[in-house]
């Protein structure tokens, strides 16, 4: 196969700059990684040849590729080893003038043709490229951590970025045996912007009272599906990089409500209680998240009925009908798109982003028990429910009862609207909207990166496909009634989805 790039630099020899060139060798390319600090490239090289070695001793991969690797991969002297290079990332510290420099320095050594790349998570590349020579040869290539095992490469163009330089690097890439996805150079780029509700809604949850940090940690993890609850995430990323990258992104927006970070996670930076690498953050570590509490317990009932229907309930009506118990139907639709049902003495309403005290209220219904949304209430191991302020203690036993019966764990919030699960998922459906509105990349590209960069089991666009813009829509609509927060306003193309009857994917 012919490369794209045949011979490639890579400049900081930290993790991720280590990762990025032994992923680059791996495909075959002949790579010269440079740190200014003495050793440090030798270093990392040499701890590349020992995980790479154990691999082999695992049996993942053979002796003669490791060592083909490794003779692909050297530690340059200077700057000056570069000027073959066909592709050069950079992958020093993220200060703008630090990579601004570098690349004037680059653009003397190297020749005309040669592709400036930048794997910079948060800085403009427009900004980067901004006094240089060349700046149509200035691409970001941003590798998720750890590089070698992370399949997603947001490939990014500035203002000044030639499409063909682009494309080559989309191109390399796959090479690289990595899933590349173009966008356009804007603040956080796709993952980092979309995946600020994830954090955002969490702690919002937390901080009006919804439940304690493990119980919205279970709900989004058992209910909604995530790898990681978004506490015990931040413990792993680190409380103060993450922090880090939520003000970048919040400042560069001018103060956007919608990446506005919390004072929750600033008081805890500034006690140093970071996560994992400070032995404390939301947890202690090394016991780390505790074990779920066990589920309340009610009565198992012989029917319901479905008083309201929607496409979101429709694989929890089909797993209660499973479970031998009678559905009696009415067949009428939810006008946001929730669904109601009734057992014994318990109204319970899919949330749409009410409370269940102000549903009850407003659409006079009693012993409101209000349901969080669950990804898939087909597969989902437990469901989140709260009552109203009228709601007696037997209703919400009932409730608690039928979803015992159909096999669920159950956890009891507190009554904010949105509860935890929607909130989350509205909210990230709403920013990848708004990502492709404004053209930073198309709706397949916004679900990839969610997916392959951060981990995400299915892109937040088509899981308002599949759950319902008009659910989504309502949830937005009423959680920004409920806390006046200009955070919830909807996206202009969401709406357009809803008014139109569209899907994003």
């Amino acid at each position: 196969m012919t490369l794209t790039f045949k011979t490639v630099g890579v400049i900081g020899a930290g993790t991720m700059g280590a990762g990025i060139a032994q992923v680059a060798a791996q495909a075959g390319c002949t790579v010269k990684l440079f740190d200014a600090r003495d050793g440090a490239a030798a270093t990392a090289i040499t701890r590349t040849g020992d995980t790479l070695n154990a691999l082999v001793s695992k049996g993942r991969q053979t002796a003669e590729a490791v060592a083909a690797t490794l003779a692909r991969l050297h530690a340059a002297v200077d700057l000056g080893d570069f000027h073959d290079c066909d592709l050069i990332v950079e992958a020093i510290v993220e200060d703008l003038a630090a990579k601004q420099a570098l690349f004037k320095s680059l653009e003397g050594i190297c020749a005309e043709t040669t592709i400036l790349g930048t794997n910079t998570s948060s800085i403009s590349i427009t900004a980067i490229a901004n006094g240089l020579a060349r700046p149509q040869n200035v691409v970001g290539m941003h590798f998720f951590n750890p590089a070698p095992l992370m399949p997603l490469v947001e490939v990014v163009s500035g203002h000044l970025t030639a499409p063909e330089a682009a494309a080559r690097v989309e191109a390399a890439s796959v090479e690289w045996k990595k899933t590349p996805v173009r966008c356009k150079s804007t603040p956080g780029f796709i993952a980092n912007r979309v995946a600020r509700p994830y954090y955002g809604e969490a702690f919002r949850a937390l901080e009006c009272g919804a439940a304690d940090v493990a119980t919205i940690d279970l709900a989004l993890r058992e209910a909604g599906g995530f790898k990681l609850g978004a506490f015990e995430l931040l413990d792993l990323i680190g409380l103060d990089v993450n922090l880090m990258v939520t003000k970048s992104v919040w400042n560069a927006y001018y103060q956007d409500s919608r990446y506005r970070p919390s004072l929750t996670q600033e008081e805890m930076v500034s006690g140093g209680l970071f996560g994992r690498k400070s032995g404390r953050g939301f947890y202690k570590y090394p016991e780390g998240v505790p074990a779920a509490p066990a589920s309340p317990e009610g009565p198992k009932p012989s029917a319901i009925q479905y008083l309201t229907e929607s496409e979101a309930m429709e694989p929890l009506i089909d797993r209660i009908k499973a479970a031998g118990i009678k559905v009696q139907s009415r067949k009428e639709e939810d006008p946001f798109g929730a669904g109601m049902l009734r057992v014994g003495n318990a109204t319970v309403c899919l949330t749409d982003g009410r409370t269940a005290t102000q549903t009850s209220f407003e659409d006079e219904l009693p012993n409101v028990v209000m349901l969080d949304l669950s990804r898939d209430f087909a597969t989902s191991k437990r469901v989140v429910l709260a009552k109203g302020e009228e709601t007696t203690a037997a209703a919400l036993s009932d409730a608690v009862g039928l979803f015992r019966a159909v096999g669920f764990e159950v956890s009891i919030v507190g009554d904010v609207p949105g509860l935890i699960v929607a909130r989350t998922i509205a909210m990230l459906a709403n920013e990848g909207a708004d990502a492709v509105l404004q053209g930073v990349a198309d709706a397949v590209g916004v679900d990839t990166a969610m997916k392959l960069g951060l981990g995400h089991p299915e892109g937040p666009l088509a899981t308002a496909d599949r759950i319902g813009m008009t659910l989504i829509n309502a949830i937005l609509i009423n959680l920004q009634s409920h806390t006046g927060d200009d955070r919830y306003r909807q996206s202009l193309l969401l709406q357009r989805k809803v008014w139109s009857d569209g899907l994003f994917i």
